[in-house]
């Protein structure tokens, strides 16, 4: 099976939206980092349930949502993920966080795909979701031709 055929037929287009505190419990220093109005949550879980992380939680799965559907051709979506990178950058999002929030998203995947995530099926979600990261940090650094 190829790797795009792998994303799809495993749920790539929104049917991932199980919510897990894993982020948290990989790095809670991230949590200061979804602030909302001005407001500091007191725990993972008071962020968890709030609206405006559930909101963000949802713009992420679009992100990925869009990913998936530009397989074949995520350059399309390069401009984009480099805004988002610099938007991230304004935030205090470090480069390093984001294989914090990729080694979430494929613990979330793994837990709801169940044995549908074999390990051709980590692999192809682990190059979709670097090639993600690696747009969204030319948004903030320059990266050497070539990576």
């Amino acid at each position: 099976m190829s790797q795009s055929r792998s994303i799809r037929t495993t749920g790539g287009r929104s049917k991932i939206m199980c919510i897990t505190p894993r982020l948290f419990d990989l790095d809670p220093d991230l949590l200061p980092l979804f602030q909302y109005n001005c407001k500091q949550f007191a725990s993972p879980q008071e962020c968890l349930s709030a609206p405006e992380f559930l909101d963000h939680i949802r713009k992420v799965m679009l992100v990925i949502d869009a990913a998936v559907s530009h397989l074949e051709n995520l350059s399309c979506l390069e401009e984009y993920l480099c805004n988002l990178g610099k938007k991230h950058q304004a935030v205090g999002v470090k480069v390093e966080s984001f294989s914090t929030v990729g080694e979430s998203l494929l613990y979330m995947l793994e837990k709801c795909l169940g044995a549908a995530f074999s390990p051709e099926v980590q692999e192809a979600w682990s190059k979709l979701y670097n090639a993600v990261v690696k747009a969204m940090q030319r948004g903030w650094e320059t990266l050497p031709e070539g990576d």
